[in-house]
């Protein structure tokens, strides 16, 4: 026995000793042993085994990511609501369209006007879903798979992919914005499982149709329709709507007028949309193999409210707000689509008219034809609707309608309601004579009017101061004598020729329409348009219908109500038709021989302002009435203006511009169709009178004057109410289409530069 003392076995000396083989006694060899003294096999492990995660690790680190996942969605579906519509998606502007349905104009500055889903054809709803999301209506409102693949095939420079289904593209164009931020996507994500929940897919669906941008600066498939094809939704064929379709993936770049370097793409894009379109059993291959591709229209220019358009949209709304179909906000919050009563042959010809008759008659070189301004209105009698509307050169450049303005007398086109009244009132004259196409009244210049206690202190001059001594009321009108219809007017009862005219279509509130002999003189100063309704009257044998300029109005395909406009008798049958005798009269031999040039039986009265600062023609054949004035104003001030020197004349008068615009404008409104007489049912029993005596009407005793005479010419014309002071200032005017094909006008240069101020020099005139 050793004298040192024992170790125990777990002491020091044994550091190297082996461990003992747990396999002892049982039978087994003994394995070799580990490294470090651990055996093969041991859970610790070291070198570059200890930087791979164990299963463990792993396990527990998706769970991890599991419930960051499921935690974040669940917050960001409680947090992230359904935001209120972004502006700019719901903008709509209003359509404004001709009787036929063709384009006129849109206000507003998104080009979009909303549709139902069921206004687009199936066709082309199919070409959508081919081209965009053919699982729409089965899939989710997300696809995460196509999300994921969008994203790899972005990071690994495939190029940006599209990932998102229909239903996150409208949450996108409708609630938030086309930004690329994760924060927008993240958004988008949960807006999109929400909607889909609360929404049907159709709803989604018309909602993604409406805001999509399809290029030519169109918001939603309607307009986009207009942009490429110039028609409706509804009349898209399926060749059409495919292409509009592709247009999706490219606006822009798939415009093959635009682009056509890139028509093989846009092609080839359509293709896969119709060929999309027969996978899905949407289309049949038969069908599918004889489509050829369909070229889009040329791209129209953005002619917004120049030219007529302005004019018409100004009118309209006017209209619109005055007759409380719908208020001024409501109006402005846009997708209004409106039918005009205007009838584009129409418009076209008036256009036209004016322009060869009036504005291609000026010069820069004169420089009253810088004041020239034009109004027309045109009214189919039997049911007041106008058909044809001229309000200026240009919108942009004037942007006062002249056919609608208040503010220029009508002259002698007022003379016609005299003698209206006078039948309708079996009115006489002072001495006791029934007021006819006969009777003989004294045209002698400055002739004082005679009313029932004498001399009423008003004398006013016959045009030019002729004198013309013992004339008809037939002939006074051909020669638009003012000594006459003064005293008519006298004679009639100033008060019920008023009646008569508000009776006719001029409005009540008409400024200077006044209960005086003057009013015969047609100092009042009604519109043009208030003109053309009164003398649609006359042409519909006394029956007045407020005029009209909707035909229907709607939005998302409900249609607002409209007035009903039924005409009913104002004044008798043999009053107006008798008056259109005489105004037959007028063109056959009168003043207004030039509305001849119409080929037409026609009626009609010119008419000159107050120192010759409007002339005026107002006609009607049976079947159209028309009135066109020429007025001067001044582009800077405002102020209006005499138009002597104009177009090239000493004086415009009715029987000349105004005259020959509404002969050319009625001859072309109405070719093709057949030429119509006037029925005329006149007023029986009068007989021609004699010359009144100088007791029944002379001026005997001047009494003491109502007004102050005017028997000497005044050294100064008085002004008229309406036309004294400034006006709101315009800029100066162009001149109209060269070739007459802009049938709206539009801006194509002309008188715009600043010409000295000046105009001829003849002496100033009471109302012709």
């Amino acid at each position: 026995m050793s004298d040192e003392p024992q170790q125990q076995s777990g002491g020091p000396d044994n550091v190297n000793r082996a461990p003992r083989d747990p396999s002892a006694g049982t039978g087994a060899p003994a394995g070799p042993a580990a490294p470090g003294g651990k055996k093969k096999g041991s859970r610790n492990r070291t070198g570059w085994r200890r930087a791979v995660p164990t299963w463990r690790m792993t396990l527990a680190t998706l769970l991890v990511i599991a419930l960051i996942l499921i935690g974040g969605f669940i917050a960001g579906y409680q947090l992230v609501g359904i935001p209120p519509a972004n502006p700019t998606a719901t903008a709509q502007s209003n359509v404004y369209l001709y009787k036929d349905g063709s384009f006129i104009a849109r206000d507003g500055e998104v080009n979009r006007q909303n549709i139902q889903l069921a206004q687009v054809p199936l066709s082309v709803q199919h070409a959508v879903l081919a081209a965009e999301d053919r699982n729409f209506y089965s899939e989710r409102a997300v696809d995460i798979q196509a999300m994921a693949r969008a994203g790899w095939n972005t990071l690994t420079g495939k190029g940006t992919q599209g990932g998102s289904t229909i239903t996150q593209q409208f949450v996108k164009n409708y609630y938030l914005g086309q930004e690329q931020t994760v924060m927008r996507k993240a958004k988008e994500f949960f807006i999109a499982i929400k909607l889909n929940r609360e929404v049907s897919k159709d709803q989604i669906f018309e909602g993604y149709l409406n805001t999509s941008y399809f290029g030519r600066n169109a918001y939603g498939i309607q307009a986009a329709a207009q942009a490429y094809y110039g028609k409706d939704i509804g009349d898209i064929t399926t060749a059409e709507g495919a292409y509009l379709a592709s247009l999706l993936n490219a606006p822009s770049a798939y415009d093959v007028v635009v682009h056509p370097e890139n028509k093989a793409a846009a092609v080839a894009r359509w293709n896969y949309v119709l060929d999309g379109m027969v996978k899905e059993n949407w289309l049949s291959a038969s069908e599918r193999a004889t489509m050829q591709f369909p070229v889009p229209d040329k791209v129209k220019p953005a002619t917004g409210l120049s030219g007529q358009r302005g004019y018409i949209v100004q009118a309209v709304k006017d209209y619109l707000t005055a007759h409380k179909i719908i208020d001024e906000k409501t109006l402005a919050t846009g997708g209004y689509r409106i039918t005009t009563t205007l009838e584009k042959k129409k418009q076209n010809a008036l256009v036209k008219a004016v322009n060869d008759n009036v504005m291609s008659m000026t010069s820069k070189e004169r420089p009253a034809d810088r004041n020239v301004r034009v109004g027309g209105a045109s009214i189919n009698p039997s049911n007041g609707r106008v058909v044809a509307m001229y309000g200026g050169i240009d919108y942009t450049k004037q942007y006062v309608n002249n056919a609608t303005r208040r503010d220029y007398q009508v002259g002698s086109t007022f003379k016609p309601f005299v003698f209206t009244s006078a039948v309708a009132n079996r009115s006489t004259t002072q001495d006791g004579r029934r007021i006819t196409p006969d009777t003989v009244y004294d045209g002698t210049n400055r002739r004082m009017v005679q009313g029932p206690n004498g001399p009423t202190g008003y004398a006013p001059a016959n045009e030019d101061d002729i004198d013309y001594g013992p004339i008809t009321v037939r002939a006074a009108t051909d020669k638009s004598v003012n000594a006459v219809y003064a005293q008519m007017a006298e004679d009639v009862g100033p008060g019920n020729v008023e009646d008569t005219a508000i009776d006719l279509g001029i409005p009540k509130n008409t400024p200077d329409l006044t209960a005086s002999p003057s009013i015969a003189l047609g100092t009042a100063t009604a519109s043009v348009l208030d003109m053309t309704q009164a003398y649609a009257t006359l042409a519909n044998h006394g029956r007045h219908g407020t005029y009209t300029l909707v035909d229907k109005i709607s939005k998302d395909a409900e249609e607002l109500a409209l007035p009903d406009h039924h005409t009913k008798r104002t004044v008798s049958r043999e009053a107006a038709d008798t008056t259109t005798a005489i105004l037959q009269s007028v063109v056959e031999n009168g003043s207004g021989t030039a509305a001849q040039g119409a080929g037409r039986p026609a009626a009609g009265k010119t008419g000159t302002a107050e120192e010759d600062k409007a002339a005026w023609f107002a006609g009607y054949t049976p079947n159209l009435a028309t009135v066109i004035a020429v007025m001067g104003q001044d582009p800077d001030t405002g102020v209006q203006k005499p138009l002597y020197g104009a177009l090239g004349l000493s004086r415009v008068n009715g029987s000349g511009a105004p005259a020959q615009t509404w002969a050319q404008y009625t001859g072309a409104a109405l070719n093709g169709s057949s030429i119509k007489e006037f029925d005329l049912e006149l007023e029986s029993g009068a007989e021609e009178s004699a010359l009144p005596t100088d007791e029944g009407t002379g001026p005997t005793d001047t009494g003491t004057p109502s007004e102050t005479p005017s028997s000497q010419p005044p050294s100064s014309p008085p002004t008229s109410p309406a036309t004294s002071g400034p006006a709101t200032p315009e800029p100066p005017t162009g001149p109209p289409a060269d070739d007459g094909t802009d049938t709206l006008g539009g801006d194509n240069g002309g008188i715009e530069e600043l010409l000295p101020q000046g105009a001829g020099g003849a002496r100033p005139t009471q109302p012709e």
